[in-house]
């Protein structure tokens, strides 16, 4: 793969060319890949003979967070945040899990796993408008197209599925969960914590599992009597979502340009809806198709307003992109 250099001004001096990271490359095709899965895995981890939406959180919170930190401990990472870091923590990874991944486990019980993704990758518009709204900036015009197509494909889908969900409050944590996960990372970006992201992840993850723990007692969810499959679910959550491709996710983040990284919120929902389709005869309809197509391509284009505009290149934290299964 190829890019073209910019100069240090942020304006084009040529058409110099250098070659993107390899490491960086194969780290991002693994994000390609495995995370247009795990919205199946959220699916079956949630089915009638599964768990709970936040139990399943509440288990699998605990148990990312013991590997990751031992990982931390084992490279000898520094692992200890200050006072003000533990707020930080708290909140951005309540924000991040509990409210980001938690309402689309809650909304996946009754919707399908390609349309939950979709929904998701919105993610990048909310952050897009709170930063806006933050920094009291003025869009161009542009970002602000942009932004009106990517809304318009998330109208198209919520409407187009409002009589085959159940009812409004699932169409409602489809769009509140990607708006809680970009609140939490323009909430870390500006209250950032100076841990390696095995450890930052690690306790993104633990400070989210008390989080589930009190929504899954407030809501008296059921002790679940799990299947074979929803404990394999539940394992390929913990192993490949949160320790294997997130750590790909952050590693890809320091190794490739921002632009081209984030290309990932823009095929995933492509191979997501494939995936529905194919292992659980999920339906794709013109409505769906329409609704994704406009999506994408309001995602595609923020990305591409923001590069042109001079994106900054960062790492060490979730990036506001799409809700990381």
């Amino acid at each position: 793969m190829m890019m073209r250099k910019e100069g240090k001004t942020g304006s084009m001096r040529g058409p110099a060319y250098v070659g993107l990271s390899r490491k960086g490359v194969l780290h991002l095709c693994v994000v390609y890949t495995v995370w247009s899965t795990t919205y199946l895995a959220m699916r079956i981890g949630v089915s009638p003979t599964g768990f709970p939406p936040f139990f399943l959180g509440m288990l699998r919170m605990p148990a990312a967070a013991l590997i990751l930190l031992a990982i931390a401990r084992l490279q000898g990472l520094p692992m200890r945040p200050t006072r003000k870091e533990w707020l930080s923590l708290v909140i951005a990874g309540n924000l991040f899990w509990l409210g980001g991944n938690g309402l689309i486990l809650w909304a996946e019980q009754y919707a399908a796993s390609g349309f939950a993704c979709l929904m998701a990758s919105s993610a990048p518009i909310w952050a897009t408008i709170i930063e806006l709204c933050l920094y009291r900036k003025r869009p161009s015009l542009p970002l602000v197209a942009c932004l009106l197509v990517g809304f318009g494909g998330v109208a198209v889908l919520s409407a187009s599925s409002l009589g085959a969900l159940k009812g409004l409050p699932v169409v409602l944590a489809l769009i509140v969960g990607p708006l809680s996960w970009a609140a939490g990372s323009v909430f870390q970006t500006q209250r950032p914590v100076r841990l390696a992201p095995a450890a930052l992840s690690g306790y993104h993850h633990l400070m989210a599992f008390f989080g589930f723990l009190i929504v899954s007692l407030a809501l008296a969810e059921p002790m679940p009597h799990p299947d074979a499959s929803a404990w394999i679910a539940w394992a390929y959550l913990v192993i490949f979502a949160s320790v294997i491709t997130f750590t790909s996710f952050l590693t890809a983040l320091r190794l490739l340009p921002i632009s081209i990284t984030m290309t990932y919120a823009y095929v995933n929902p492509v191979l997501a809806l494939l995936l529905g389709r194919l292992l659980l005869g999920e339906p794709i309809t013109v409505w769906t198709a329409t609704g994704a197509g406009f999506v994408i391509l309001g995602v595609f284009g923020i990305f591409r307003v923001k590069h042109w505009a001079g994106p900054r290149e960062h790492s060490g934290g979730p990036a506001a992109s799409r809700i990381d299964a």
